[in-house]
């Protein structure tokens, strides 16, 4: 998986991070929905008042279509994460923008997140027409098997400030991991008067790229 800065580099004119002062931090969500995750994942945002983002498998969204509205009539933005979960740099551009498309007929938006992270430069300048193609600032790393959840707690908390776009992800591999960090990432920066929105509206009208350690 390349490093969060030499992606920068080749992809720096995607969306990073949200340029703002105001305490607000993006929580996403990717790889849902699933019905032994996405729905506890709702509940415990809801306990904060919290809005995330989830770039959703549109092959999720297929076999569990109530959790998908119900992410949508609680109130929380969606994107694009491929039909198939399927790696940028191991797929041909048409199976890739193929696969894009299938998921784009199940999900409804205008937000994408290659999987994995993992994108060539002509599947970007292809994509980038059609969507706003959304990075991070901040990984928990939540996936990791070799991580406890302390360890993805901590990465987000030492990197996370205002307009930072942190990833975890509804899915069985980050289940443990996920359920350990989320609800101290919420009351930590709760507590200090941030509060968790969805990338839409006037957030997603400005964007920079971040200095910020810990991501990617």
């Amino acid at each position: 998986m390349p490093g969060r800065f030499l992606l920068k580099k080749i992809f720096g004119s995607l969306v990073w991070n949200i340029q703002t002062t105001d305490p607000v931090i993006f929580l996403t969500f990717d790889d849902g929905p699933i019905p032994e995750v996405t729905p506890w994942v709702l509940d415990i945002l809801a306990s904060y008042q919290a809005a995330g983002t989830f770039f959703c498998v549109g092959d999720n969204v297929n076999k569990y279509p109530s959790i998908y509205r119900s992410l949508l009539d609680r109130g929380h933005a969606v994107g694009n994460h491929t039909h198939h979960h399927l790696k940028g740099l191991m797929t041909a551009n048409e199976k890739y923008f193929a696969d894009i498309e299938a998921c784009g007929k199940v999900v409804q938006s205008n937000l994408f997140r290659p999987p994995y992270g993992s994108l060539s430069p002509s599947q970007m300048r292809q994509i980038k027409s059609q969507y706003k193609i959304v990075m991070w600032d901040v990984l928990s790393k939540d996936y990791d098997k070799d991580l406890s959840g302390e360890d993805c707690l901590q990465r987000v908390l030492r990197n996370a400030g205002p307009g930072s776009i942190v990833v975890f992800h509804d899915s069985l591999k980050a289940k443990e991991r996920l359920e350990y960090a989320l609800p101290k990432v919420l009351e930590h920066f709760h507590s200090r008067g941030f509060a968790f929105q969805s990338l839409s509206g006037k957030y997603l009208e400005t964007r920079e790229i971040s200095s910020r350690q810990g991501g990617k």
